[in-house]
């Protein structure tokens, strides 16, 4: 008489108890590090080439101007004549007062707009600045 071993008839299954958790974790986690584009450039505009730039870490201080190539001036998701320059970055001032103005000037612009803009941000208190660039290889 032969002696066979009895297996259990049990199947072995993954606990899956806990993964709407670990779902709603990662969920929370990469929307509390992802920041989004909030702005659709509006303007056409090719930044000018240096040879030593310096990345700004915290990018949530910064507020962008573009001037494209057309001469237009855009704030957020606006085009703005250049009288509204000074009251929209006084009001961003107000919000978050250690606010970086950041340019992003069209590399054919004249001088003279980008003179006009320094000035209305001065009025606005805005005395950070950043020129924006790209790298000349």
């Amino acid at each position: 008489m032969k002696f066979e071993k009895k297996r259990a008839s049990s199947k072995q299954e993954i606990p899956t108890a806990s993964m709407p958790d670990i779902v709603f974790m990662l969920l929370l986690f990469f929307m509390v590090t992802t920041t989004l584009r909030e702005v659709d450039v509006l303007v056409d505009f090719k930044l000018p080439e240096a040879k030593a730039i310096e990345k700004i870490e915290n990018k949530r201080l910064i507020s962008y101007i573009w001037v494209g190539k057309d001469q237009r001036i855009q704030i957020n998701d606006d085009i703005v004549p250049m009288s509204e320059v000074q009251s929209i970055m006084y009001a961003k001032r107000q919000e978050l007062p250690n606010v970086i103005v950041s340019l992003r000037i069209d590399k054919g612009s004249d001088m003279g707009l980008v003179t006009d803009i320094q000035q209305e941000l001065r009025k606005a208190y805005c005395l950070r600045i950043n020129y924006s660039t790209n790298i000349k290889i």
